[in-house]
């Protein structure tokens, strides 16, 4: 485990906004957490009871509480611990994995409830789930997210939403291949021409876009999009990148957009996940087919140009 580099009590500042975040046990919301201390914001960490038993997740916890952090027992399934966190804070972080989306619902009526939040950032940190149109591929890993979107809106609650497309830890580590574990170094698979770009991001610095965006008018109601210079690249653009650094040329074999559906179609889920999104971004293009500002959301980089961010390059340095 890592060590904080946030001293321990860091004074808290008087005007940033106090953040509930719920589901710090992960590794994107350990970082959101990290971020949120480090912008000297009063940190609130929801935590179950569960979690103190796991070695792992409660070492987090104690990092996280030794550097600040105020850790707060209860579940999105306890309303009166909901609740009673609510009041402490006026913007909510919620990181719960893709499995769990739906359990945000008793999270949007507790904050109704309270009526004191100010911003309510929902778990997405992927792809926009309005725009991914993948014809039911994907189990409803986008509608899920889509559905708690037009709950919060129903709501009428303020929120941000992050789109930040993929994690580097997914799919970059076997240079897009699905099945692999690491690049591979004699022969890649490209998918579709090779042309349509993808985007990907660090979960660290994922974790600092989404903490400037709490205390941001211009984040209000909007989608966040993270698209950094030097993290959008096409299939062919991320090879060449490879094969620069290792100096040899790969055998390259293209697989049609027809091939891979059939491919997707054979595989059971979840095995088929991995080529579910490859197909929505490398092939349809859903992360990068639209413009940000025509859209009416905002860039982070262009809001947040000071922050800096791991590039893909500096990434795949990493895999030599």
């Amino acid at each position: 485990m890592e060590e904080l580099t946030i001293a321990k009590n860091k004074k808290w500042s008087s005007t940033s906004s106090s953040i509930l975040i719920i589901g710090v046990t992960s590794n994107l919301g350990f970082e959101v957490a990290k971020a949120s201390l480090h912008a000297s914001h009063p940190t609130f960490c929801l935590v179950r009871s569960s979690c103190f038993s796991d070695p792992h997740k409660s070492q987090k916890i104690q990092l996280l509480s030794d550097s600040g952090a105020v850790i707060l027992q209860g579940s999105l399934h306890d309303e009166k611990s909901l609740v009673e966190a609510l009041k402490q804070v006026n913007v909510v972080i919620c990181t719960v994995n893709s499995k769990q989306v739906l359990d945000q619902k008793p999270l949007i009526s507790a904050i109704k409830k309270v009526g004191c939040i100010e911003r309510f950032i929902p778990s997405e940190f992927g792809s926009d789930p309005d725009r991914m149109h993948i014809s039911n591929m994907d189990q409803g890993f986008y509608s899920r997210k889509s559905e708690i979107r037009r709950l919060v809106e129903v709501e009428g609650i303020p929120h941000t939403y992050i789109s930040c497309n993929f994690f580097m830890s997914y799919l970059l580590p076997s240079l897009v291949q699905p099945g692999l574990k690491v690049p591979p170094r004699d022969k890649v698979t490209i998918f579709g021409d090779g042309t349509v770009k993808g985007v990907f991001m660090n979960e660290r610095d994922v974790a600092a876009f989404t903490i400037s965006t709490v205390d941001d008018p211009r984040t209000l109601n909007k989608v966040l999009y993270l698209r950094p210079p030097g993290n959008v690249l096409s299939m062919n653009e991320l090879v060449e990148s490879w094969e620069c650094k290792i100096g040899k040329q790969l055998e390259k074999t293209y697989v049609t957009e027809e091939d891979l559906l059939k491919k997707i179609k054979e595989t059971p889920y979840p095995d088929n996940m991995e080529m579910v999104f490859i197909y929505a971004g490398f092939v349809k293009g859903f992360q990068t087919c639209f413009d940000v500002e025509a859209s009416g959301g905002v860039e982070g980089t262009s809001l947040y140009p000071y922050l800096k961010y791991t590039t893909i390059s500096m990434y795949l340095d990493t895999l030599l």
